[in-house]
């Protein structure tokens, strides 16, 4: 799963893209209708990533993002400094106990 989040003056987007083992491609593309920083947009599409991929009952997953505060927050290497991205950091790992393997690289 590859994620990637959007801000620009028309609003915040967020991106999440699927590659299964076969190679079949699924697209999302989501809009968020509040005030977003960065950050956020992020760990909002990777979230959703994550929500859709237990849906879908995948129970291995590489999670690919470009977010440098996202992967390391979620690889344990960072350190969560706000309360917002500690609430996003930890819904993300209750959602990692649904999966068998994943693992976070991070993309440039």
């Amino acid at each position: 799963m590859y994620f990637d989040g959007s801000l620009n003056l028309d609003g915040a987007r967020r991106g999440i893209f699927f590659i299964s083992p076969s190679g079949d491609h699924l697209r999302y593309v989501l809009r968020i209708y509040f005030l977003a920083s960065n950050n956020v947009v992020e760990y909002e599409a990777c979230l959703h990533g994550l929500r859709i991929t237990i849906e879908l009952g995948v129970k291995c997953l590489l999670v690919y993002g470009d977010s440098t505060l996202v992967i390391n927050q979620v690889n344990k290497d960072w350190s969560c400094t706000s309360d917002k991205m500690d609430a996003y950091c930890s819904e993300i790992r209750k959602l990692e106990g649904k999966f068998y393997g994943i693992e976070y690289p991070h993309i440039v």
